[in-house]
């Protein structure tokens, strides 16, 4: 009696989820009808492009930062990135880790205007940067930000490197990727031409972004003599994105090795110990 109560719970249930699965094909059968976007290619998805490669000093376990490169990512940065886009997560001190001195980080600080408040009047104004200030964003807030750039309010780049996917390769991408859209593009999809006041980058995710080429070669001049191509700046100013988002990558690859040998430490010392708690102790055979 017991087991065929068993067999009907065990029915009933099986019956119930068939009825689950059926009724869900049901009503999931007219959405999908109705959205033959899901299915049918899209100028998305038949042109967006995947991050080209991108080798920096950091890749591989063993990975360190390059301090000249990030150090001409963060001239790039300044000159030209600094325009329409923030860092407002990393702080000027924080540059002593990119091989600048405490008076080269107190006057790069200083070159820089931060938001202040006037001491006698209590009025907002601005002053020059200490170290301990963060990096200012370039507009007052997201609505002068909306205002000057046809309605977009442009990203900060703090954690750019780690938002999107491809990391630095993204951002390296994107800076090299602008060009005409291609004629085979518009005559399989004539709507998706470029909007007015938009630039056609296959790297960017709806094909026509806002932001106008950023980079020319000869936009900056480095202090070392480095010659400033647009394919070098854009390889620099990743690199130097790459270290505000995670400033702290070649500690982690640090740290990382040390407890692995750490732990290959502790398995050989168990294995040792295990031998010598157990080498007095002889198993006893079955008998036959």
């Amino acid at each position: 009696m017991i087991r065929l109560f068993g067999i009907l719970i065990g029915l009933g249930f099986t019956v119930v989820v068939l009825w689950a699965l059926l009724w869900g094909a049901i009503e999931v059968g007219p959405v999908l009808a109705e959205h033959k976007q899901f299915t049918e290619p899209t100028a998305e998805h038949e042109y967006h492009r995947e991050p080209k490669a991108l080798h920096l000093s950091t890749d591989g376990p063993f990975g360190k930062w390059d301090l000249q490169q990030v150090q001409r990512g963060y001239q790039v940065y300044k000159e030209v990135c600094s325009a329409c886009h923030g860092l407002k997560f990393v702080a000027m001190r924080d540059l002593a880790e990119l091989g600048y001195s405490e008076a080269e980080v107190k006057a790069e600080a200083a070159s820089w205007q931060v938001p202040g408040i006037d001491a006698t009047t209590g009025e907002v104004n601005t002053r020059p940067g200490k170290p301990t200030d963060y990096f200012p964003s370039p507009y007052a807030n997201d609505v002068a930000a909306s205002s000057a750039n046809g309605g977009k309010v442009p990203p900060d780049l703090s954690l750019m490197a780690k938002a999107r996917e491809g990391g630095a390769a993204y951002v390296y991408s994107l800076l090299t990727g602008y060009r005409e859209q291609p004629a085979e593009l518009l005559r399989e999809f004539p709507d998706a031409k470029s909007p007015p006041g938009t630039y056609y980058n296959p790297y960017f995710s709806a094909l026509n972004i806002g932001m106008p080429p950023p980079l020319t070669d000869g936009r900056v001049t480095y202090a070392d003599g480095t010659q400033a191509s647009t394919d070098q700046m854009a390889k620099d100013v990743s690199a130097f994105l790459q270290w505000t988002a995670e400033p702290s990558l070649v500690k982690r690859h640090a740290v990382g090795w040390w407890w692995v040998g750490f732990l290959v430490f502790a398995t050989i010392l168990a294995w040792f110990s295990k031998k010598q708690v157990w080498v007095p102790i002889k198993p006893k055979r079955a008998k036959a």
